[in-house]
């Protein structure tokens, strides 16, 4: 078996994508089409180079841009088949996807309606594409207080079904001024019996990492990729196997590292680090799961045990039931053991 048909062949889980920024071209092509007057193109062409990020602040608006196409409720269970859509052929079988209540909110979007979106989708992938769906609501931590309570609240009064944990995105550096706001938040959501799965250390150091542990009770991190530079925190996340859902060609299109050879993951896995592989905003970043393995495989030099090992990973750090945890990967590890 050639390790690109090993990849093709491997069940996967997907525990680090957003909404938003799951839109294929042809999505957003749609969505724009659907509401014309914004700043995103509607010509094919024209959106890929938009699709073109300086830095993170500039992927940042463009992603807010494509945000503000979202404006019913049709509009985001279209998001959320179009991914099943698309990762069905690349051996996904269950996602937790990242929702953000509060770009919703502040186009006027009720809560009651997102949610039965959000439901009606989630039943609607599994039973179309064979994808289980779960979700995280996540706060965009630039908006300080306000998103924090509007997110909280929502995941709170009026959750959709598979709603199973609780995040924050956004500019890592906007976040220290409103410490207390999201401490708050996470605190109550974990209460409320929500997993903690903030994003930490994509774009600042290993301060960020820490105040996630210490002060959102982390239980999984997005990214986690500038903890290389905290021997102390190395440490500490190599004792406690806290996963970190690794994205590399994000982190490369949104200039976190200048070359994707550069990029930490083999000395995350060096240093026994526990990694899952993720795509985050595939069509933006002109990625998909698969490709990240792919990209594991070519670039780092990673062979199938290496690669069936991500997949054990993504599929032991996802809030799957158990027994589907299991089935998965005996999967995996027939996939392994006939190659």
């Amino acid at each position: 078996m050639t390790i690109d048909a090993f990849i093709d062949a491997l069940p996967k889980v997907e525990l680090h994508v957003h909404l938003v920024g799951s839109a294929s071209v042809a999505t957003v092509l749609e969505l724009a089409r659907r509401h014309p007057g914004s700043e995103v193109p509607v010509a094919e062409e024209e959106l890929r180079r938009f699709y073109t990020f300086r830095d993170f602040p500039h992927f940042a608006q463009v992603y807010g841009a494509v945000n503000s196409l979202v404006r019913e409720p049709e509009d985001v269970a279209t998001l959320v088949l179009g991914l099943a859509r698309d990762l069905a052929p690349q051996g996904a079988r269950y996602v937790e996807l990242q929702v953000t209540p509060y770009a919703h909110h502040v186009v006027g979007m009720p809560r009651r309606e997102v949610t039965e979106a959000l439901d009606l989708a989630a039943r609607r992938s599994f039973a179309e594409h064979g994808v289980e769906m779960a979700y995280i609501f996540d706060i965009p931590g630039e908006y300080g207080e306000e998103a924090a309570r509007i997110t909280v609240e929502h995941a709170l009064q009026e959750p959709p079904a598979a709603l199973v944990g609780f995040g924050i995105g956004g500019i890592e550096q906007a976040r220290p001024k409103f410490r207390d706001a999201f401490r708050s938040a996470f605190s109550a959501a974990r209460a409320a019996g929500l997993h903690s799965v903030p994003h930490g250390g994509e774009m600042s150091g290993p301060e960020t990492i820490w105040e996630v542990i210490e002060g959102y009770g982390a239980e999984r991190i997005g990214h986690g990729i500038n903890c290389l530079a905290d021997d102390r925190l190395v440490a500490h996340l190599r004792e406690t196997q806290i996963p970190l859902d690794v994205c590399p060609t994000s982190n490369l299109r949104t200039g976190q590292v200048a070359r994707i050879e550069d990029h930490p993951l083999p000395r995350m896995l060096e240093e026994g680090l526990y990694v899952t592989l993720n795509s985050d905003d595939p069509p933006m970043f002109a990625t998909t799961l698969a490709g990240e393995y792919r990209l594991a495989a070519n670039v780092f030099g990673l062979g199938e045990r290496e690669l069936a090992r991500l997949a054990r990973n993504g599929v032991r750090a996802s809030y799957l039931a158990e027994e589907r945890k299991q089935a998965l990967e005996a999967e995996i590890d027939a996939l392994v053991a006939a190659g």
